[in-house]
């Protein structure tokens, strides 16, 4: 295999690339440029690799650095959009030219040709599949960072006036998602040097004991670093149950709204909301 790659490695190229470029459900998704750099630059690679070890092992340094190829490969197609048949095919593509290239040196010999022709098969069906695992870790990272990214946004914490922050919170909370409000409330507490928070759960739909627990260490949290806590948005069905589950919040301050616990909060800075009136006189 080493001595024929060496000998037909343009041939195999360009019908490597040929292929790879007649393929109409990829046609959108390819830059010409890209497929020739990169079947170029795999092809050598695997070429090396085959004349210093060829079999099913792929072991050895030469087949680490054709791995490292395919991953870096397949990082960017999963990035690009490309999906893991898509990506796979980039391997896959190479056994026609290679299987013509063998046929046309074994023409005369059909143990040999059928010997070499399934270690070949075999050896890029291997290839292949380190394309397809080198995708999913990559497309496992993305969704990853994306989940994360969400949890930051989904988990705001806002000035509200100077020394009041709050982070109102909307949707199912869990114990990462919990983990996260603690974290970005206390970094917002410690960046807006807050003495007062607020958490809003006005649109969580329910209250378990586990959240109810981890609302209770965030209330800890923050009086460790010398601010007080309130806690906003308790409506009558999420009194009830945290009645039920036995939760004490007896030392926490609670509100029905966020109105009223920004008043609180107002209240304890030594500050208030006062309706201005406008004065009589010409020009209104």
């Amino acid at each position: 295999m080493g001595a024929i790659l060496k000998s037909h490695e343009s041939e195999i190229l360009r019908d490597w690339i040929a292929s790879q470029l007649a393929d109409t459900s990829l046609r959108e998704l390819l830059n010409e440029n890209e497929v020739n750099e990169q079947s170029r630059s795999f092809l050598a690679l695997f070429s090396t690799a085959v004349r210093v070890s060829y079999d099913e092992e792929l072991a050895g340094q030469h087949w680490d650095d054709v791995r490292a190829a395919l991953s870096s490969l397949s990082k960017k197609r999963a990035l690009a959009g490309f999906s893991p048949t898509e990506t796979a095919t980039f391997v896959f593509s190479l056994k026609k030219p290679v299987f013509a290239a063998l046929r046309r040196a074994f023409a005369d010999d059909a143990q040999r040709l059928n010997e070499e022709t399934w270690l070949s098969s075999t050896v890029l069906d291997k290839l292949g599949m380190v394309t397809v695992e080198a995708y999913q870790r990559s497309r496992e990272e993305v969704i990853v960072r994306q989940q994360q990214e969400l949890l930051d946004l989904s988990t705001p914490v806002i000035k509200l006036w100077d020394g009041i922050v709050a982070v109102p919170l909307i949707g199912t909370l869990d114990s990462e998602r919990t983990q996260v409000v603690m974290e970005n409330l206390l970094e917002g507490i410690v960046q807006h040097e807050a003495t007062v928070a607020i958490i809003d759960i006005t649109g969580v739909p329910t209250v378990d004991t586990l959240v109810a627990q981890h609302l209770l260490k965030t209330v800890a949290a923050t009086r460790l670093l010398g601010a007080e806590c309130i806690i906003s948005g308790i409506r009558p069905q999420i009194a009830q149950t945290i009645v039920h589950l036995g939760v004490d919040l007896t030392n926490v301050t609670t509100k029905s709204t966020l109105a009223d616990a920004l008043r609180v909060a107002l209240a304890k800075c030594d500050l208030a909301v006062t309706r201005s009136s406008r004065l009589d006189g010409a020009g209104g």
